[in-house]
């Protein structure tokens, strides 16, 4: 049992407790928890659901969409807790188990179920009109690689790579400041206070960017689901 293991089982009670807790007696009048809750499912409903898979085909894929885009958020947000500060997305087995072992079988699974294997090959790969040697040659080639090879891989690194990055840099200057105010000459240690300065600041961009990265992630998770149910490519 690792650190991130730990974390992510955390994060899986966090969001079971938060959710069951708001739910359990729902009032016209919502408590501030209820309404917290019913704000994050509104958004992932329709912000991300409803506008990336389309009005008529969302609903049974919104409780994914959600639970995606709160694990993520929980996850990535642990990275300014104190005494966590680790964000769980930041290893990147975790991002890849997503993405890999849920979305890539979810959407590729669901656009087979709605137009058959044949006919969802044809919908992803065939662009009507375009002349054969052009299809064969290029077009289809660079459609298998996409969605079947780039499409998941790509969506893993996109949020491990923001949350690796913006831990390494509060890192960098923690430590950094810590050396020039303990270890420095006398001139150097004020120096330490603009290294702690920008460790603060850029604590507070990775906040919004752990934010930003869960919904990308669950947006992102949306639109290939509904790339495959679409009806035209």
């Amino acid at each position: 049992m690792t650190k991130p293991m730990l974390l992510v089982t955390l994060s899986t009670v966090i969001i079971a407790t938060f959710f069951r807790i708001t739910t359990r007696k729902l009032a016209l009048v919502p408590s501030r928890l209820q309404f917290a809750a019913e704000s994050l499912y509104d958004f992932g409903r329709n912000s991300m659901a409803r506008e990336q898979i389309g009005g008529q085909d969302f609903r049974p894929y919104v409780p994914f969409i959600v639970s995606l885009f709160t694990f993520a958020l929980v996850n990535n947000i642990f990275g300014i807790i104190p005494f966590i500060q680790f964000p769980t997305m930041a290893h990147f087995g975790f991002p890849a188990a997503l993405a890999i072992l849920l979305v890539y079988p979810t959407y590729h699974f669901v656009g087979i179920r709605r137009h058959g294997l044949r006919g969802y090959l044809k919908n992803q790969f065939v662009l009507p009109g375009v002349p054969k040697p052009v299809l064969w040659g290029l077009l289809i080639p660079t459609e298998v690689i996409l969605k079947f090879f780039f499409d998941p891989i790509t969506l893993a690194i996109r949020v491990f790579a923001a949350m690796f990055a913006g831990h390494l840099l509060v890192a960098v200057f923690v430590v950094g400041g810590e050396f020039l105010l303990l270890e420095a000459g006398p001139l150097l240690k004020p120096v330490s206070l603009i290294s702690f300065a920008l460790a603060i600041g850029i604590t507070l961009l990775e906040a919004l960017i752990q934010v930003l990265q869960a919904y990308i992630f669950a947006m992102l998770s949306a639109h290939y689901i509904g790339r495959a149910l679409a009806e035209s490519h």
